[in-house]
């Protein structure tokens, strides 16, 4: 027997952990619920091959959001783990981002949603709201475009690549003056030869 279809208006996705159904809280300033989800990170998390939240890892989402005049207000903390590489001598980091956010979601034919460009405020639609762009932004922001494994790292040796916390003191490589060396090669011989 063949399947039925339904007729019904295709619904926009409401079961995303990043997505926000406002229904719940109503329209009337002041009423406010809060969430707690853990979600899925989408890709965009940070710096490629820098620092960044590993795709699909957890992002912890705290947050309030209150029903106000023009729209709907999000307010929470975001957290998750982090991983890269320190950018002077490549020894692999992981820590923890937290970020803080603060978003205002105008209703649709609202006087804010009327005098700002789209690109200045985020909009409801259908009643939905989605903090992944709020947070990835927020998180983007956060995240040390040349992260470190100190604030002292010396980096790798530029003539062998060891890293300098590896290496003595006294660590150091000939050099010569290109101007000199066939002078050297000619009088002087070269180190095998001695």
């Amino acid at each position: 027997m063949p399947k039925q279809r339904s007729h019904a208006r295709p619904q926009q996705q409401t079961a995303g952990p990043w997505v926000i159904d406002t229904r719940d809280i109503g329209r009337r300033p002041g009423s406010s619920r809060s969430y707690h989800r853990v979600a899925p990170a989408p890709e965009g998390f940070g710096f490629p091959e820098v620092i960044g939240v590993e795709v699909g890892s957890d992002v912890v989402l705290d947050l309030l959001v209150e029903s106000v005049v023009e729209g709907v207000l999000a307010t929470g903390t975001a957290t998750a783990a982090t991983v890269g590489e320190c950018s002077r001598c490549l020894d692999p980091l992981s820590g923890t981002v937290e970020v803080r956010f603060t978003e205002l979601f105008a209703y649709p034919d609202s006087a804010t949603e009327a005098t700002t460009d789209e690109d200045e405020v985020s909009r409801l639609v259908d009643d939905l709201i989605d903090l992944e762009p709020v947070v990835r932004d927020a998180v983007v922001l956060a995240l040390p475009q040349v992260p470190l494994c100190s604030p002292d790292c010396r980096g790798l040796c530029a003539e062998c690549g060891v890293k300098w916390a590896e290496l003595g003191p006294d660590h150091a490589h000939e050099t010569i003056d290109p101007r000199w060396a066939a002078l050297k090669e000619k009088f002087g011989g070269t180190e095998e030869e001695s």
